[in-house]
């Protein structure tokens, strides 16, 4: 089974973490497949650093969050799609067609007598 969670890669009382996709059994620190993010809860406020599109991909895969990595994406993932989401322009759900648009049929002007 495949899970997503974190290897510490910091020095002694310094720690900083990969999150790694890896099988459960492995150790802590052992070979993973994939690095899909970063997350240093030194400094203030904490950087986490996500690849959402490969967390999704490899939960469509079946991989499963580590209860830690669980609340990090929980947490920071909403604020990066909202914030890709209000990048995008806004566009009519419905566009309209050229049959709806009526040509505007020319008129005399009305002599003034």
């Amino acid at each position: 089974m495949l899970m997503i969670r974190l290897a510490r890669v910091g020095a002694r009382k310094q720690p900083h973490y990969r999150v790694v996709v890896i099988e459960k059994d492995r150790a802590r620190n052992g070979r993973s497949i994939e690095v899909v993010g970063t997350y240093n809860p030194r400094t203030n406020p904490a950087s986490v650093d996500l690849k959402s599109d490969r967390i999704a991909y490899w939960t469509s895969k079946g991989a499963q969050f580590s209860e830690t990595v669980g609340k990090l994406v929980a947490k920071y993932k909403p604020a990066t799609e909202s914030a890709a989401d209000a990048s995008k322009p806004l566009t009519p759900a419905v566009a309209p067609t050229a049959a709806a648009v009526e040509p505007v049929a020319e008129t005399e002007p009305i002599a003034a007598a």
